[in-house]
């Protein structure tokens, strides 16, 4: 799916997917099998294969929801 990455004004990471009208803050991030794990704040659990870096934020990526 594919899932925005952004810093909010807070300098927080907030993921928005635009299929689910879903915006949330990032409340966890783990190395995963196949790159890095991020928890939203409802629960969700998001698989990339890489992140960018904080300063080509905001960028739309291809990830994979775990749970």
């Amino acid at each position: 799916m594919k899932v925005m990455l952004r810093m909010n004004d807070a300098g927080t990471l907030v993921a928005y997917v635009p299929k689910k009208d879903l915006e949330e803050e990032v409340v966890k991030q783990v190395d995963g099998d196949a790159g890095k794990v991020l928890t939203l704040a409802n629960g969700w659990e998001l698989e990339f294969s890489e992140i960018p870096p904080k300063e080509k934020l905001p960028l739309t990526v291809e990830a994979k929801r775990l749970s």
